[in-house]
């Protein structure tokens, strides 16, 4: 199998085939990839396995996902409030584990930790709304122009004070990691949903205010495909005012509002993805985030379409 080099991949893919981490990662490195990123859902029970795999060389860690190892709470899950918590109590507890997944991939020698940072809450799934109105009746229908109105007002109103509280929070958190000799960068992941923070300019005025500490973007293609779709940002436009500041990327396409697909293959179109180039070019960690539909035959083309074109860039 062809060796993947630098490229990395999440363990997403393959997480619910497993119940060892061991086999979760031999079937990884029989695609061909030497490094892997742990996702969030990881357990320290996998982990039994996992540690005499790293400590023996047969694979290497690029990255964790925060929060890691997995915790079964909501509050610290993947769709979260998390950094930008107004209950002191609650956020001093997203702070630690983040420190955490922080201390477990300097053990493991990665490089960076993906870190979902908060997002505006709202009583409902807006965001499934929005998604069903969108495949329904369309962007410039007056249902979904509504909703996203909705939308649009309550972000505007508190997206800023959620903003300034996780500013607060990665500085806690950098000032810890720092003080423990951690070389770890935290990557702030572009998302899924449009009430969930970052925006591309709230990414960099995260960024801006953080100056000097190792934060950075995490650019997130499929999820910045999905939010350019719905109408929050745009994703080519302004990726270049981040270039300077992406810490890593997950490689994967956007059908429609269907993410984590292999790029070019499963889309079927060999142009479009090339917009995101530069940014894949340019990260210092770049992983595949795919899902569990993707084959391994459909991964190898991808790969290898992927990074021929790289090549060319050249």
């Amino acid at each position: 199998m062809e060796d993947k080099g630098e490229f990395s991949f999440s363990t997403c893919w393959n997480m619910r085939r497993h119940s060892t981490g061991d086999g979760l990662l031999r079937e990884i490195r029989e695609l061909g990839f030497r490094r892997v990123e742990l996702n969030y859902n990881v357990t320290e029970e996998m982990l039994v396995t996992i540690e005499p795999m790293i400590e023996r060389g047969e694979i290497g860690i690029s990255s964790v996902h925060n929060t890691f190892p997995h915790v079964p709470d909501r509050d610290y899950g993947t769709d979260s409030v998390l950094l930008g918590f107004e209950d002191k109590d609650k956020r001093q507890r997203a702070v630690d584990l983040l420190v955490r997944s922080a201390e477990y991939a300097h053990r493991y020698g990665g490089e960076a930790v993906v870190i979902h940072p908060g997002e505006v809450p709202f009583t409902y799934d807006i965001s499934g709304e929005l998604e069903q109105l969108y495949n329904t009746q369309g962007k410039e229908s007056a249902a979904y122009r509504s909703k996203w109105a909705e939308l649009m007002e309550r972000r505007e109103a508190h997206s800023a004070g959620y903003v300034q509280t996780i500013i607060e929070s990665l500085d806690t958190v950098c000032n810890r990691a720092v003080s423990k000799g951690l070389n770890i960068r935290f990557g702030i992941e572009t998302r899924s949903k449009p009430q969930q923070i970052p925006t591309l300019a709230e990414a960099k005025t995260i960024i801006q205010a953080l100056k000097g500490a190792p934060v950075g973007i995490w650019y997130d293609t499929g999820h910045a495909i999905m939010m350019d779709r719905l109408g929050l940002y745009d994703s080519i436009g302004e990726m270049d005012g981040l270039m300077d500041d992406i810490v890593g990327v997950h490689i994967h396409e956007t059908i429609g509002l269907d993410d984590h697909w292999c790029p070019y293959v499963n889309s079927g179109d060999p142009d479009f993805y090339d917009a995101y180039l530069p940014m894949i070019e340019r990260a210092q960690v770049k992983v595949y985030e795919l899902k569990a539909a993707c084959r391994p035959e459909e991964i190898q083309e991808s790969h290898r379409l992927l990074t021929a074109k790289l090549a060319g860039r050249k």
